[in-house]
């Protein structure tokens, strides 16, 4: 034998030798006849192998044993090299663990306690469900067997339904199309009768029409009730009732199989439970099933005859005429059921029938308001009053019933009846009011104010709380009743409108208790507050303001008159009142009567300015220039009235009577003694103007400017004298000078603009008026002129920007309105015109324009109001208004007039 090794056994021919099966030799490394490097793995070793034992070197065995410490092994440190552990090392430590070990002694009690109380809260907190159910298995010990036994079944065994897996094969189209051929339907009939070509299976006609009858009966079925033989299917709303029948989803379907299933779990296992009945019942009907509501409500009342809700339901799913038997059932059950009355009267056809219910019901349930209530308002006046008296008798704590009764009898009986409802239920202010309404309708206008004060307080002596707010609102309920009850609603805002009220917050708190009124529409009330408290303050003249606006506004002429007259005689220093009442006289067209009102005011007011100049309005608005002449002169002479108004309204006078050269006097000398009235100095200006002496315009303007930069007018009107000159650059550097001393002004950029455009500059124009929105870019007037100037495609996105900067600015509402106007577009600008005169009912240019739209556009109707509109506004603003009213030749004219001449002069240009 050779030193490799036997030699292996031959295998026999065709079989192959398996090498995986050999073992390798030994030293192999695969892969090592190609190259390969051999390397060993984690999974070759395996975890936690254990290394080869290493020879030890006998040279090493003594360093190793001295090395060796018992405490700190082999790796001793510092302290291993300085010698052996002896005794007292080994005492040293016996003595440390002694003194760890009581130490942990000490801690372990406290240590165990702490553990104990974590695992009590622990196990409180979570307790294991044999705990939580151990005291009622102790009680089941003491179950009888019958009770075992009376347990319900809870009908459904199944815990949890198994899921089935649905596996799907891919099917080959041969198979398809072989299906396809044999379940084919053909859509024609051939013109022979017989079957059609093969290929397609034969169409059955009769099954169809059959099946299709079939269809249409179960619908019919779903949707009518069978009532003696006859059906109440509407024929002619059948098509529409079956488009609105809406098809459930599988979703739906399965959500009402799975309410179905615990709503029949639920009144199976308690049947006496009327929800769980009521709520099966729905849910059939809801799934279209309303036979199978019905019986189930019909096994409720079996099962809770005691239950109205569950006769209630059963009479809804039912025909009317099987309702009415289930009700009588169910007020058999029930004979003090009120529910079931009433429901059982509602399905009675005729009053009398209902009637007949309703009395059989209050036989039994006498005390029943609701059962009154009902039975009165199906009876005649006779029956009621009847049918009221016993309800009083049965229910004599409820108010409304003694009220009804009240009502329905004569004035002497109403009084009884009053006294009685007084006595059974003391605590009732609507009794206390009623008994007031009915003294007033029957002609005691004075008994309200004796009813009132003692009801109140025989309600206050029986413990009633005064509800202030409640009793004005009664108030105002008073008045607005038909017919109206001013006294009784007098009577009660006298009584408590100072009820609860700080004696320092009374004047603040009837001034809006009144202005609330007013907002309301209750007009007696508020007049009512306003004479309660001008009775406890009659010195306030801002009181007496109000109240004479109320009348202005609601009362007549002579209710105004007297108030402003006692207000004077309150008041005799207040100016205002004196005026109001000058005015409201002259106004009426009694000329002397508003004289004799300024005389008296006068003596109380000498030296008022505002007195005297009402006076000179009245003699100068009738044309008495002589007598406005001479009330103004003693103006000019009494010191305290020489006022710079009084000159200016001196040169007004004199102007009107063509007298230049006493105009010019009277300005002159005003100057003088007021230097700063920057008006009297534009008045010298225009006056030159007129006479044609341009030098001499040009001098009182500019002396005016140097006294009053401040004055915008003034450096507008200097500007134009030099544009009506030929001057345009002058005009251009007299406003830019003004711009630089009143910065931030849109007035001056607007009147440099238009400088501009009518010297036709209109590229300068649009770059000042681009200057002018940066400078002012919140100026509605600035806008509204850049609005009107630009092209007509451009303007409706210039009106969006200006409302975005200046969204309720009068000016550019109008702007926004002629746009729309000019586009025709009638509605949305009436209604901008509208709000346009809402914000700034002062100008009259909106006035104008909204007027002469309407004369355009609008109804005579339409017109009409807009005029009544303006006359209560009386506007005195506008560049359009001021250059018609002020301008002499229209002196005196009425209000109409001049808004007719200013419709005219809105075309021309300023």
């Amino acid at each position: 034998m050779s030193r490799q090794g036997a030699r292996p056994t031959p295998l026999p021919p065709g079989v192959k030798v398996d090498f995986n099966t050999l073992k390798a030799p030994a030293g192999y490394v695969a892969g090592a006849g190609r190259g390969a490097a051999g390397f060993t793995t984690r999974s070759d070793i395996g975890p936690s192998m254990p290394a080869p034992d290493a020879v030890k070197d006998k040279g090493d065995e003594g360093a190793d044993e001295t090395k060796f410490d018992a405490f700190l092994g082999n790796d001793a440190g510092v302290l291993g090299q300085t010698g052996v552990y002896d005794e007292e090392d080994r005492e040293a430590d016996e003595v440390w663990d002694h003194i760890e070990d009581r130490m942990d002694e000490r801690r372990k009690e406290k240590r165990d306690a702490k553990l104990k109380e974590e695992l009590e809260k622990f196990r409180a907190e979570n307790p294991k469900i044999s705990e939580q159910f151990a005291d009622l298995k102790r009680k089941l010990a003491d179950v009888p067997v019958e009770q075992w036994e009376s347990i319900p079944d809870i009908g459904d065994y199944t815990i949890k339904k198994q899921k089935h897996l649905d596996r799907f094969t891919p099917v080959p189209d041969s198979l398809l199309a072989s299906a396809a051929a044999r379940e084919a339907t053909a859509t024609a009939i051939d013109a022979s009768g017989l079957a059609t070509p093969m290929g397609g299976a034969t169409t059955d006609l009769t099954a169809i029409g059959a099946g299709r009858n079939t269809v249409v009966q179960l619908k019919l079925d779903k949707i009518s009730d069978s009532v003696s033989g006859q059906t109440v299917v509407d024929p002619k709303g059948y098509l529409t009732d079956l488009k609105s029948v809406t098809l459930k989803s599988d979703a739906e379907i399965s959500d009402i199989k799975k309410a179905r299933l615990l709503l029949k779990s639920v009144i199976q296992t308690n049947p006496r439970h009327a929800p769980g009945w009521i709520a099966a019942a729905r849910l059939e009907e809801v799934a279209g099933k309303l036979q199978q509501a019905r019986e189930l409500m019909m096994k409720g009342c079996e099962l809770c005859p005691t239950n109205e809700d569950v006769w209630l339901e059963a009479a809804r799913l039912q025909t009317p005429e099987n309702a009415k038997a289930i009700l009588a059932r169910g007020v058999a059950a029930l004979p003090d059921s009120v529910k079931l009355w009433m429901q059982a009267a509602r399905l009675e056809q005729t009053d009398a029938a209902k009637k007949r219910v309703l009395l059989r019901a209050l036989e039994r349930i006498p005390q029943s308001v609701r059962l009154w209530k009902a039975v009165v308002e199906i009876s005649e006046e006779d029956d009621a009053r009847v049918l009221l008296s016993r309800a009083v008798e049965c229910c004599p704590q409820h108010v409304e019933l003694w009220l009804a009764l009240a009502r329905l009898e004569t004035y002497e009986n109403a009084r009884k009846v009053l006294n009685k409802a007084r006595q059974a239920v003391p605590t009732s202010a609507e009794v206390w009011i009623t008994a007031s309404k009915l003294e007033e309708a029957n002609g005691q206008a004075t008994m309200p104010d004796k009813i009132v004060p003692r009801g109140i307080k025989s309600l206050a002596a029986n413990g009633v709380v005064i509800d202030r707010d409640w009793w004005l609102k009664e108030a105002e309920s008073s008045e607005k009743s038909q017919p109206p009850m001013v006294a009784t609603c007098r009577a009660i805002v006298k009584e408590v409108v100072g009820h609860g009220v700080e004696e320092q917050d009374r004047k603040r708190t009837w001034m809006a208790d009144a202005e609330e009124c007013m907002r309301r529409g209750s007009v007696e009330t508020a007049r009512a507050i306003y004479a309660h408290a001008l009775s406890v303050f009659p010195g306030k003249k801002s009181i007496w303001r109000r109240a004479a606006q109320l009348e202005k506004a609601h009362g007549s002429r002579e209710s105004l008159d007297a108030l402003l007259k006692k207000a004077v005689q309150y008041c005799p220093q207040a100016e205002v009142l004196w005026l109001m009442a000058a005015k409201e006289k002259w106004l009426s067209g009694d000329v002397a009567g508003a004289r004799s009102i300024l005389e008296e005011a006068f003596i109380r007011n000498p030296d008022a300015e505002e007195i005297w100049l009402a006076a000179f309005k009245v003699e100068f608005e009738n044309s008495e220039l002589d007598r406005a002449r001479l009330i103004l002169a003693k103006a000019r002479e009494h010191q305290p009235a020489s006022t710079a108004r009084v000159w200016m309204k001196s040169a007004m006078v004199e102007r009107e009577a063509g007298d230049t050269a006493a105009e010019r006097g009277l300005l002159q000398d005003g100057i003088r003694r007021f230097p700063y009235f920057w008006k009297m100095h534009i008045m010298l200006g225009q006056l030159e103007e007129r006479l044609g002496n341009t030098d001499a315009a040009r001098l009182a303007y500019a002396a005016g400017i140097k006294r009053c930069m401040d004055a915008i007018p003034l450096w507008v009107a200097a500007a134009r004298l030099e544009e009506r000159a030929g001057n345009v650059a002058k005009a251009r550097a007299l406003l830019e000078q003004a711009r630089l001393k009143n910065p931030k002004t849109p007035a001056l950029w607007l009147a440099a603009v238009r400088t501009e455009l009518r010297a036709q500059n209109a590229k300068a124009g649009e770059a000042l008026m681009a200057k002018a929105l940066q400078d002012c870019p919140d100026s509605g007037v600035l806008w509204a002129e850049s609005i009107n100037m630009a092209p007509r495609p451009q303007r409706k996105s210039r009106s969006v920007d200006a409302l975005k900067k200046c969204n309720d600015d009068p000016h550019v509402v109008a702007a926004v309105a002629g746009l729309f106007w000019s586009d025709r577009k009638v509605d949305k600008a009436r209604s901008w015109f509208n709000r346009a005169v809402t914000l700034n009912p002062d100008v009259g240019d909106f006035w104008a324009a909204y007027f002469k739209f309407e004369t355009q556009f609008g109804s005579p109707e339409q017109q009409e109001a807009v005029m009544k509109r303006f006359l209560a506004a009386e506007p005195r603003y506008g560049e359009h208004w001021q250059r018609v009213a002020k301008d002499a030749a229209n002196a005196h004219q009425k209000q109409e007039v001049l808004l007719k001449k200013v419709v005219a002069d809105l075309d021309k240009e300023l």
